[in-house]
């Protein structure tokens, strides 16, 4: 976006002021250090928006929240945030495309690495560590912020219509790194049932981090959504077992289905 001067009215998240203080010239700092503080606001602003705009997004959806209901969390005028974006749309995808980067980065290096350190000879659980820990570590630290983005992952990844689309853009990347590797560990497991494998994962992976609260009933309050260390500690282990049994069990179908067919005997004639 072009770095237009914002309407004084609209800004509510400037500093108010200066404009219409007749001995403010005094004390107004030079230009350059105003225009850098201006850059300032205008980022702190949008960062306030966008911050709003995730939470919301996280728990209602594209389609369940309005321009209105994010500028009145932030606590200003929805002119302002047309100022910013073009329309919600927009705006949506300016809070997905924030954090993508930063979570496909750190994952890409953590395959990177893990391949290196095996010698290019993966296993199935090593790779999903590499990619679900590392994953699972940026929400477990990154704050609440961070698990609002969490928890609108897994929305866009069950919401074949406004979702799909920046997942294919921003996420695929990273997703067939992770299963060329499955692929090395697996080399005789046909690749059809290593992106069913996947598609299983990526499921749990999303419940996961949308946190429902489900398996805190379930279980009586034994386990708990929001317990993202306890679900590192068993996701990779869980799901390289899945697609193990599954390889597995498609190489014995297949061995069957080859094996010939054994010969049949024909009856003693009678003798004449």
């Amino acid at each position: 976006m072009a770095d237009h001067k914002l309407p004084p009215a609209r800004d509510s998240l400037t500093a108010q002021g200066l404009a219409g203080s007749p001995d403010m010239s005094d004390k107004v700092a030079p230009t350059r250090k105003l225009r850098r503080t201006k850059a300032e606001q205008r980022a702190e602003s949008q960062e306030q928006i966008l911050d709003a705009a995730e939470y919301l997004f996280s728990r209602h959806g594209l389609h369940g929240v309005t321009l209105k209901d994010v500028s009145e969390r932030v606590g200003v005028h929805t002119s302002l945030l047309h100022y910013y974006y073009e329309d919600k749309k927009d705006l949506f995808e300016q809070v997905v495309r924030r954090r993508a980067p930063v979570t496909v980065g750190r994952r890409m290096e953590a395959l990177e690495a893990y391949e290196k350190a095996c010698g290019g000879k993966p296993s199935v659980e090593g790779a999903l560590h590499a990619f679900l820990d590392t994953d699972l570590d940026t929400y477990i630290t990154g704050g609440e912020g961070w698990r609002n983005a969490g928890a609108l992952a897994a929305q866009m990844n069950n919401a074949p219509v406004w979702g799909a689309a920046l997942m294919d853009e921003l996420f695929d990347v990273v997703v067939l790194r992770l299963i060329g590797l499955l692929k090395k560990a697996m080399p005789d497991c046909p690749d059809e049932d290593i992106f069913w494998g996947y598609h299983f994962v990526t499921g749990a992976f999303t419940l996961t981090l949308a946190r429902t609260g489900r398996i805190d009933k379930l279980s009586g309050g034994l386990c708990r959504s929001e317990d993202l260390e306890a679900a590192k500690a068993r996701m990779a282990t869980f799901m390289a077992g899945g697609f193990i049994a599954i390889c597995d069990a498609r190489a014995a179908e297949r061995k069957a289905a080859a094996k010939p067919p054994p010969k049949r005997l024909k009856p003693p004639q009678k003798k004449k």
